[in-house]
């Protein structure tokens, strides 16, 4: 009796389990929500219309990234604001349709993945085009503020038609390379790319119902802070009539710290990238301004005459701005390295661990062998993997994709690069796929693309193989947009992959949203960094509104791997090795001491960015830091759900005044005023001229 009795309690709890369970499902599945909601066939999510706002926020996000680019290379994730921007666009829109009765289709979320899908990878072409790298590192411009290797040979200005044409060569061959091994990525090795995850959690709760109320706050207070950034951009604008003129030139802290390059530049975009990228990165650009321009640079410039000459151009590579340039290559270097080897080693330990936990004689599980979810998965799993697998994408098109695109880029790239030779390019094609491979499954583990550092790879060996001689310079920073762009756009297909996995968006979807807007990208970048090219001549020099300083960072990478070390000035090397060897220091420490630790120690990458450029853009970011800090502690959860849209709107509102900034100097119109400030010595000096 007691043991039948215990048999019925325990097959009572277990079902009381059972019911627990469902309801907890019930309560926290996303997919239960849209459950009722058809799901659009592939070609139904592919809509005019969403192409129709991908290109005009493709054209928004390129002006963006390119300003970043420009100015400090540092361009934060913009996928929250493509995600969001791409929600109010298409909702607006059927809104308006459905008013009228002509609303044929409704705006689902699988519509807008791949609008977000499309801006990005349009926007990224902007990045991985190398307009604020590699690409303008091989300008005369460049060139001339190398003094090393800048001969006609290693020199190739920008010009439309070969820009247009090397990215159409280049671009595709990442996503070809890629959509067999989908399914590895997304559902046997559960890799989480955190960016795409967040990026599907925001898109879902933009089409529940209280999400669509957030989603239209968001967007206002994103519209009401556009609006001011872009009218603060227009009113600093009448100001800066010439040079050091202007609210970007304001000594905040004095001439003397102003010298040194420590003021605030009232600059919205850095004010709002300061509140989208983590405090961590923010301190570390701060610090690494305080190490460089408060204690180092002042030192070594009192060695003038010992270390350099005291003739020494201020733009030599010969003088001081040689020690700024090398160090800072040296910590990129020394922590590209060290997160390269950890990356690719925690890569090969993952797929030995997937591997050896698969049963014997299973099957490598490519895209084009769909298998049936697991039992054992939770009811969201279950149909997100069922609709995931339902529309393959034949192994034989990516196949034919790469190869083809493969030989005609052989054919074509030496037509636009004499120095870059086909054998060159061949290797690189065998190697691409496993480094492409290597860093989508890197991004999956890490979120953290490494597509610049296999470019720097790509620098030192394909320039080291070609030659001083033979244009060494000039073919290793083609190298590097080759394999930039193919291991770039590899990570960033799988990351939407994911995004579309989580949003019920099919993979052929997601491979042609992102083959559209590469296309559209491959337009759009070099159209617009012609706009910028053109509209400001002194593009890319130091002390500019646009000084391009990774442009000279990789010139000068590429020097370095064709003719050694020979370039340096005095000292120099010594320095480059220390920085080199503390950077990859530091980074280990970080991984020794955990998570909780890590959070107190600086990111060596972040520190070097202020070596060349001065503290500026830190102090802006810092600010942006501070009041998200000051938000949080005020009300967390507003800052958490407004923060990300009030910093898209002054990054937008900021980005997009450059538009009509530019088309005013194509046209010649200048601005009224200059506003500079003097110190008092000066100031009377010139009041005694004018008045004499």
């Amino acid at each position: 009796m007691d043991s039948r009795s215990n048999s019925v309690n325990r097959n009572t709890k277990k079902n009381d389990d059972d019911n627990i369970t469902q309801r907890e499902e019930a309560l926290y599945s996303v997919e239960r929500i849209f459950e009722s909601k058809e799901v659009p066939s592939w070609q139904n999510q592919l809509t005019l219309r969403a192409f129709c706002v991908s290109f005009i926020l493709g054209i928004l996000f390129t002006f963006i990234v390119l300003k970043l680019s420009l100015t400090t290379g540092i361009i934060p994730s913009l996928n929250v604001s493509a995600g969001l921007l791409g929600f109010f666009f298409l909702k607006t829109w059927t809104k308006l349709l459905e008013k009228s009765g002509i609303l044929k289709q409704p705006f689902t979320r699988q519509e807008n993945t791949v609008i977000q899908t499309c801006v990005v990878a349009t926007s990224g072409i902007a990045f991985s085009g190398g307009f604020g790298s590699y690409l303008f590192a091989m300008s005369e411009v460049a060139a001339k503020q190398s003094t090393e290797a800048n001969n006609a040979f290693n020199i190739k200005n920008p010009s439309l038609g070969w820009m247009i044409g090397f990215l159409f060569v280049v671009s595709f061959l990442g996503l070809f390379s890629v959509v067999p091994l989908r399914k590895i990525m997304i559902i046997d090795f559960k890799l989480t790319y955190p960016s795409g995850t967040a990026t599907a959690h925001l898109i879902n709760s933009f089409h529940t119902p209280q999400g669509a109320k957030l989603a239209k706050k968001q967007v206002k207070a994103l519209a009401k802070f556009f609006s001011f950034s872009f009218l603060w951009g227009f009113f600093q604008w009448f100001f800066t009539a010439g040079d050091d003129c202007g609210f970007a030139s304001f000594p905040t802290f004095g001439l003397k710290a102003y010298e040194n390059k420590f003021y605030f530049d009232f600059s919205a975009t850095y004010v709002g990238v300061g509140m989208i990228c983590p405090y961590l990165i923010n301190i570390s650009l701060l610090l690494g301004s305080i190490l460089s321009w408060g204690i180092m640079w002042p030192l070594i410039q009192d060695r003038k005459g010992h270390w350099f000459p005291a003739d020494e151009s201020p733009s030599s590579l010969h003088g001081l701005q040689g020690y700024k340039v090398f160090i800072a290559i040296a910590m990129i270097l020394g922590d590209g390295l060290y997160n390269f080897c950890k990356v690719f080693g925690r890569t090969l330990y993952g797929l030995y661990f997937q591997f050896c936990s698969k049963d014997e004689g299973a099957v490598l599980p490519v895209g084009a062998r769909p298998s049936p979810p697991e039992p054992s998965m939770s009811f969201d799993d279950q149909r997100r993997t069922t609709l995931f697998l339902k529309d393959q994408i034949p192994i034989w098109v990516s196949i034919v994709g790469y190869v083809g695109i493969a030989i005609v880029s052989t054919i074509t790239l030496p037509h636009i690069f004499h120095q870059l030779k086909w054998y060159h390019i061949i290797v690189i094609y065998v190697f691409a796929p496993v480094l492409a491979f290597c860093n989508a499954y890197g991004c999956g583990l890490t979120d953290w693309s490494l597509a610049s550092t296999y470019g720097k790879l790509a620098i030192f060996t394909i320039g080291a193989w070609a030659g001083a001689s033979h244009g060494g310079v000039l073919a290793g920073l083609a190298a590097c947009g080759v394999m930039m762009n193919i291991v770039s756009t590899a990570s960033d297909l799988t990351q939407d992959f994911k995004t579309g996995y989580m949003t019920l968006a099919s993979p052929r979807s997601m491979f042609i949203s992102q083959i559209i807007g590469t296309a559209m990208g491959c337009l759009i970048s070099p159209c617009v960094f012609w706009l910028f090219y053109k509209a400001f001549p002194d593009l890319g020099t130091q002390g500019s509104a646009y000084p391009a300083p990774y442009a000279l960072v990789y010139r000068n990478m590429s020097i370095i791997g064709v003719e050694g070390f020979s370039a340096l000035p005095k000292n120099c090397l010594t320095l480059c090795c220390v920085f080199f060897i503390g950077a990859i220091v530091i980074n280990g420490i970080r991984d020794l001491v955990g998570k909780n630790k890590a959070k107190y120690i600086p990111l060596p990458m972040a520190m070097a960015i202020p070596f060349y450029l001065g503290s500026y853009f830190a102090i802006d970011m810092c600010l942006g830091s501070l009041i998200l800090f000051v938000w949080t502690k005020i009300n967390k959860a507003k800052a958490d759900a407004f923060g990300p849209a009030v910093a898209s709107g002054l990054i937008c509102g900021d980005g997009i005044w450059t538009l009509p900034s530019s088309i005013l100097a194509l046209v010649g119109v200048t601005p009224p005023i200059c506003m500079k400030f003097l110190s008092r010595n000066a100031n009377t000096r010139v009041d005694s001229l004018l008045n004499s």
